[in-house]
């Protein structure tokens, strides 16, 4: 898909809405970029309208201005949805993907049909605890990055996907992520806990990899359970699931779909 821009936005999104249904929006990992969905737009083009964006500093996402910062991609995906009069939408956002999927039916919550959130946590309900594990891993794997993106890359992989199929796509992808846009992930805080926790009015979904991080599974049980929602923990998966397994997430979002009355056509 071509990368296409709003006028007073800097980030990249792409779309294919050549489908008589409902939209889907992808939210990316962290690192990455859209193109870790491929095998997800391969199977729902044509089933589903498509859109996809490049969170700010990722991708083609790179052209910011004085006061652009990652708390505004909620807004900016806004601005896409009026553009092309999109009434409302399934989200579905990967790892960090997921915070701003969820604060998206923060700010609009009319907007969502439903929200799937792999990898990732409540961001109205933070356990920082819980957190300090993987914060100290990823401060470390940052030091790397600072030396070399390429060597971040090669360990990054590791812990972001599990077959050696999806790491060697998930390095390709990483390899080309920017030192510079490491700024942007600073206004990360600001979106958690920043609004009450509540249970959401759309159909929620969160699930992670068999084979991803054990606070990770933990965080999604409670998750779960906290929010009576649906839950999945994907078999022979890792914290990317939908690169791991493909074939079973894209059954597994289906699925969630049409159990809540939105069928492709």
């Amino acid at each position: 898909m071509e990368a296409l821009y709003l006028d007073n936005a800097p980030i990249a999104y792409y779309i294919d809405d050549r489908a008589n249904n409902d939209w889907v929006v992808f939210v990316h990992a962290a690192f990455v970029d859209n193109t870790m969905f491929k095998k997800q737009y391969r199977y729902f083009s044509g089933k589903y309208n498509l859109l996809a964006v490049d969170i700010l500093g990722h991708g083609n996402s790179l052209c910011a201005r004085k006061g652009d910062g990652i708390d505004k991609m909620s807004d900016w995906i806004y601005e896409i949805f009026r553009k092309y009069n999109i009434s409302a939408a399934h989200f579905v956002g990967v790892s960090l993907g997921a915070v701003f999927v969820q604060d998206f039916a923060n700010k609009y919550e009319d907007k969502v049909l439903s929200l799937a959130c792999f990898g990732g946590y409540d961001v109205n309900d933070f356990d920082v605890e819980k957190q300090k594990s993987n914060s100290k891993a990823q401060k470390a794997m940052m030091m790397k990055a600072l030396i070399s993106v390429k060597w971040f890359a090669k360990a990054n992989k590791k812990i972001s996907a599990y077959t050696e199929e999806a790491q060697d796509e998930f390095y390709e992808i990483n390899k080309r992520f920017k030192k510079k846009s490491f700024k942007y992930l600073a206004k990360l805080k600001d979106l958690i806990n920043k609004y009450p926790s509540k249970r959401p009015t759309y159909p929620l979904l969160v699930g992670c990899g068999e084979h991803d991080d054990p606070t990770e599974l933990e965080i999604v049980n409670d998750w779960a359970a906290s929010k009576n929602c649906d839950k999945v923990i994907l078999r022979g998966a890792g914290h990317c699931a939908n690169m791991d397994t493909p074939d079973e997430f894209n059954v597994c979002l289906e699925n969630f779909w049409t159990k809540n009355g939105k069928a492709a056509n």
